[in-house]
């Protein structure tokens, strides 16, 4: 009889394989029933932590929506469609992005979006006259309330990898990407703002610094010659979840003590990297 034959399988095996079944093709109880399962499978060896927190991102894509992940409306980095290439490179090269909405009058106005590489071809034509507008790609725009699988489904189709997000009123609500949709089933993907994982602290000059959310709140303490306590939370992003109460989302500031903390990345289950600055120059 073949190995594929659900007779020879293990007992406890078809049983596990039976309940995922009927928990897919009929109606659990409730999401937490599937998830039980799941976990389950992967305390029986039959996949690691990594594929489960994926299947569990995936289950959580499906209940999201776009507003739950989209970066807000006054935290886009915009471009504004009359500008110069003198204003232009600064804000490209200061944020590291590939891809900013472009605006008219006000951020309610997107009338397309540009890439930065588009923009390269410019720098190396000399003597011509440059004009935001003859770079402009259509502009998607999705309401607030779109699930974040069918987001996934649509930039995949049309190739898109970035949409403007408008609110019940027709006005701007904010921005999503590709990766701000693939971060919540496969946790943080390296972008411009990552560090070398040895590295805990980087420093941008003497007043601002980049943060790994899990640093230890006592060697952010030693690092800085600040006092924060660590009776209740180990690391630093702990400690700026603590005070936000709730899960930040990319772009959120706080100010604890002479810091003002920036979340730089973060998914809807913690928060990863941390911009940190001072008013002065930190000793």
């Amino acid at each position: 009889m073949s190995d594929d034959d659900p007779s020879t399988q293990p007992a406890q095996s078809r049983s596990w394989f039976e309940r995922l079944g009927q928990a897919l093709a009929g109606d659990p109880r409730d999401r937490e029933d599937l998830i039980e399962l799941l976990h389950d499978a992967q305390e029986r060896g039959l996949f690691d932590a990594d594929a489960l927190a994926m299947l569990e991102g995936v289950l959580q894509v499906a209940d999201m929506q776009v507003r739950d992940v989209m970066v807000p409306r006054a935290q886009m980095v915009v471009i504004e469609k009359d500008a110069g290439l003198d204003e232009v490179l600064p804000v490209i090269i200061e944020s590291g992005h590939s891809r900013f909405p472009v605006i008219g009058d006000s951020r309610d106005e997107v009338v397309g979006i540009v890439l930065a590489k588009d923009l390269l071809r410019h720098c190396t034509e000399t003597g011509t006259a440059f004009s935001v507008n003859e770079y402009l790609r259509p502009v998607p725009f999705i309401p607030e309330s779109k699930r974040l699988n069918m987001l996934l489904k649509d930039f995949r189709a049309s190739r898109n990898h970035m949409a403007v997000v408008v609110d019940e009123y027709g006005g701007v609500a904010g921005l999503v990407t590709i990766e701000d949709v693939l971060e919540q089933i496969v946790g943080e993907i390296d972008d411009e703002h990552d560090v070398d994982d040895e590295v805990a602290i980087v420093p941008h000059g003497d007043r601002e610094f980049t943060v790994k959310a899990l640093t230890p709140v006592e060697d952010f303490n030693e690092y800085f010659h600040t006092d924060f306590s660590d009776e209740e939370v180990d690391t630093i992003g702990g400690l700026i979840v603590h005070h936000f109460a709730h899960m930040p989302k990319r772009g959120e500031q706080i100010t604890l003590g002479p810091c003002r903390f920036k979340v730089l990345r973060a998914d809807s289950r913690r928060v990863h990297l941390l911009q940190v600055s001072f008013a002065g120059a930190a000793e």
